[in-house]
């Protein structure tokens, strides 16, 4: 007997059941993208008006870092607000890859609006060798301070959230990953923008500054890389964790009733959500209702080890009909 490809009725319960879980999973994210939100605000004003007082070029791509993660962490607060939309007919497994979109627009914003003016600010300040006044130095080192402990802040916050995560890491989660990305590489540009200013002022040479600058870019260029990285990945679509993808397996391997699994695929559908397919073959003898018992209890099963699998189909024949269809096959086990 075939029993042909079964339809995944606990799929249908979790695809309903997918909002209620995670609608409040994103609070602390959420937090986590205001504070840096509300800071990146404040500090790119004082950084900007610092910058132009007192003419320093780290000190403005210093703001237009500032300005450039203020943008993402509105893109952040999209991405949370429509990753999490039920599904629906035109996109039935549901919109949690709308986070990975988001996150890419976050790298391309660091690359143009934080990178590339920075390397231009850099390149400007080596070519006119423009020097400040004292009073200029003071005020940039003074903003640069205030920025400092107020990024350092925002990223300890930030860290707090990643350390309550399951695991204790950063994860799959895309805004939460882009928020410490962009903290840890502010609080490091503007040690670099203190660095090139206390150099200039100490030497009189602008071209601590202007480096300071180019580095800057260099830093929020690789940065934008890592992460417009990360999201295509998961956009084309990205297998689970080799470890988890191990385990369903072997969950499969250990059925009775499973004579051998003969494809299994996975595939990420948002922080919290996969999809599972699989094609196995059963042994010979199974009735239709026996069918659908053991498919039922290894959808169950694998959202037992792994509750982000909402999304499980199988593909199923039996052992006889494998043998048929492969000549050279040697005959299944039986259970």
């Amino acid at each position: 007997m075939a029993a042909a490809p079964t339809r995944s009725a606990g799929s249908e319960r979790e695809h309903r059941r997918a909002p209620e879980k995670s609608g409040g999973k994103d609070a602390g994210t959420r937090l986590t993208v205001l504070v840096a939100l509300g800071a990146n605000l404040l500090i790119a004003v004082a950084k900007a008006v610092g910058g132009v007082f007192a003419g320093s070029p780290a000190l403005l791509s210093e703001a237009a870092h500032s300005v450039a993660d203020s943008f993402n962490e509105v893109f952040l607060l999209a991405a949370l607000r429509r990753s999490r939309r039920p599904p629906d007919r035109r996109h039935p497994f549901g919109y949690g890859k709308e986070r990975f979109f988001w996150s890419l627009l976050a790298a391309v914003g660091i690359f143009v609006m934080g990178g590339c003016f920075s390397v231009f600010q850099g390149i400007e300040a080596l070519r006119s060798g423009a020097e400040e006044s004292h009073s200029g130095y003071v005020a940039g080192l003074v903003v640069l301070g205030v920025a400092f402990l107020a990024e350092g802040g925002s990223l300890l916050r930030a860290l707090h959230q990643v350390r309550g995560q399951p695991g204790g890491g950063i994860g799959r989660d895309p805004a939460l990953r882009t928020v410490v990305a962009e903290d840890g590489t502010a609080v490091l540009g503007v040690a670099l923008a203190i660095a090139g200013m206390a150099l200039h002022m100490a030497t009189g040479q602008p071209v601590w500054e202007g480096s300071a600058s180019l580095a800057i870019g260099v830093l929020l260029g690789y940065v934008a890389y890592r992460l417009g990285k990360d999201a295509r990945d998961q956009l084309i679509g990205e297998a689970v964790d080799p470890e988890m993808r191990d385990r369903i397996r072997a969950l499969l391997d250990a059925q009775p009733e499973i004579d051998s699994v003969e494809a299994l695929l996975t595939m990420r559908l948002g922080t919290d959500s996969a999809l599972v397919a699989a094609r196995i073959d059963l042994a010979p003898g199974l009735e239709s209702e026996e069918v659908e018992l053991v498919c039922e209890r290894v959808k169950e099963s694998v959202a037992n080890i792994w509750p982000g699998a909402d999304q499980v189909f199988l593909d199923v024949t039996d052992a006889a009909t494998a043998d048929a269809r492969k000549p050279g096959r040697r005959p299944g086990r039986t259970p």
